[in-house]
């Protein structure tokens, strides 16, 4: 280990999530992306990784204070949010 592997703060990786439409009056991914990603904490490093009309599929980084579970609560959370009626995770 070098002195900078030392100092170095390591990212311990990232959790791919997936949404999907459930009911075919809820609004398309397109819509929903951005309503999703509105309902979840501001300071995550949030990514959509693919957006379809049906499906839903995001990139959230760790970080110290974000752990696993603590995205799959928020996006719960979120997906709980009468503005995503329609919707659910894949699982």
């Amino acid at each position: 280990m070098t002195r900078a592997d030392r100092g170095a703060v390591r990212v311990p990786g990232h959790v791919d999530l997936v949404a999907v439409r459930r009911d075919a009056a809820a609004p398309t991914g397109e819509t929903t992306v951005v309503r999703l990603l509105s309902l979840l904490p501001a300071h995550w490093s949030c990514t959509p990784r693919s957006v379809g009309p049906d499906r839903i599929a995001l990139r959230i980084a760790l970080a110290p204070a974000v752990d696993r579970q603590t995205v799959r609560r928020a996006l719960s959370g979120a997906l709980a949010d009468r503005a995503l009626e329609g919707w659910a995770e894949e699982r």
